[in-house]
């Protein structure tokens, strides 16, 4: 995370101190860099040059519009899975002929307004799907462009729960049953055939599961142009990892070198779906002690974010680094942080060595900037928290604190519960 260093003892996010943000707007907080995301997107861009592409960024990674608009002005498009990251997309004025829209359960309403916007494609998952998006372009009277998500059940060596291209995952389509359901497209009055999408996992860090993948669409791609199958977009999907803690995970450029080769021969328009490589590094999650406790079997230091912050350790398990923000030169101590969450499962790290912290004290879990805050609640009734982009040396508020009338908008007591009792 080369855009978070230390200057003169205390993190910085690129020109600006944490400890400053933390002054201005409270902890906990969300500060991703600018230079950063920029930087990731470019690699991208430079890595595959040599074939047509866009790259269309995972809008489930990391939602906020600001972010969406930074990659939009870098020429990027999107990856979305809703109606509401439709929405999201729009308003960050990503031209809709960037938007490719995927996701098992897409609703008829969510098709429609996809087909308004009009986006470049439908990356479609079952046959039902394919049939309730004729019926719903049939009825608007259009034509609706889409690509079929291929299952080649190869194993990404990642977490089960972000596995998403094996037999038993509920993504795609089998790669055994491809040329009947693109036969069956081909039928249906109101379906456009453009393209083939297949998505492997997320936080892949090794490039042979992509090779073996798109081997395999590579071969497909060719046996459906030999029954006259228009394949004009290839969707490689993304899932490129990042470091944590000790992965090594390839480069975009990495990447590009070993499947080129397979793309260039295509002559397809290719489509990347980064989410994580580009965000994920980008972004700390600030965090202040609140208390430290000593148990007879654990030390904890217990913080003012909690799971509903950052759902990623007590979801998946997952490790991220954290850091004090001001260093000290205490000794090390093994601990649990832990949340103010009433639940045994809120904690950002357990049975971890880090530098002994005092109540007060500002501490960054790093590695935040996929899969942090779009994955954040409300439980226990406590407000979201901001998120910031720096700049330089200046930093913007790009969402705000929620407040507590927040937490209560939309709701209303009914009359029954409020009116005389006889």
């Amino acid at each position: 995370m080369q855009d978070f260093q230390y200057q003169n003892g205390t993190l910085y996010c690129e020109g600006v101190s944490l400890d400053a943000i933390a002054e201005k707007v409270g902890t906990p907080f969300f500060a991703y860099s600018h230079q950063t995301l920029t930087r990731q997107i470019r690699a991208y861009k430079d890595a595959f040059a040599e074939v047509p592409h866009l790259i269309a960024f995972a809008v489930k990674a990391n939602a906020n519009i600001a972010v969406l608009k930074l990659f939009g002005n870098e020429g990027g498009g999107a990856d979305i899975v809703s109606g509401g990251e439709l929405h999201r997309a729009l308003a960050a004025g990503i031209d809709p002929k960037k938007l490719v829209f995927a996701g098992v359960g897409k609703t008829k309403p969510e098709m429609a307004a996809a087909l308004r916007a009009g986006i470049l494609m439908f990356n479609i998952e079952s046959s039902q799907e394919l049939t309730a998006l004729d019926e719903t372009a049939k009825e608007m009277g259009v034509k609706a462009p889409v690509a079929l998500r291929v299952n080649p059940n190869v194993n990404p060596n990642t977490h089960p729960y972000i596995s998403t291209g094996l037999k038993k995952s509920k993504f795609g389509i089998e790669i055994k049953q491809a040329v009947a359901e693109y036969h069956l497209a081909a039928r249906l009055s109101h379906i456009k055939v453009v393209g083939i999408h297949s998505h492997i996992g997320s936080q892949l860090t090794e490039v042979k599961p992509f090779v073996d993948a798109l081997q395999l669409i590579s071969d497909l791609i060719d046996g459906l142009r030999a029954q006259n199958m228009d394949i004009q977009y290839w969707d490689i999907g993304g899932g490129l990892g990042i470091t944590y803690n000790a992965e090594s995970p390839p480069l975009p450029k990495d990447m590009a070198d070993a499947i080129l080769p397979l793309l260039k021969k295509s002559g397809c328009h290719i489509i990347l779906e980064p989410g994580r490589s580009l965000t994920g590094n980008a972004g700390v999650l600030v965090t202040r002690v609140i208390y430290t406790k000593e148990g007879e079997a654990k030390s904890f230091v217990v913080v003012d974010a909690g799971m509903n912050d950052l759902i990623r350790p007590s979801l998946y398990q997952a490790y991220h680094a954290i850091q004090p923000v001001l260093e000290n030169h205490r000794g090390k101590k093994v601990v649990d942080v832990v949340g103010p969450i009433c639940e045994s499962g809120d904690f950002l790290a357990q049975d971890r060595e880090l530098p002994e912290a005092m109540p007060g004290e500002l501490l960054a879990v790093m590695s935040a900037g996929a899969y942090a805050f779009t994955m954040t609640s409300n439980y226990n009734a406590r407000p979201r928290p901001p998120e910031i982009l720096v700049h330089g040396t200046s930093f913007d508020i790009i969402r705000a604190r929620e407040t507590m009338d927040d937490l209560l908008r939309g709701e209303q007591i009914p009359e029954i519960l409020t009116s005389p009792k006889d």
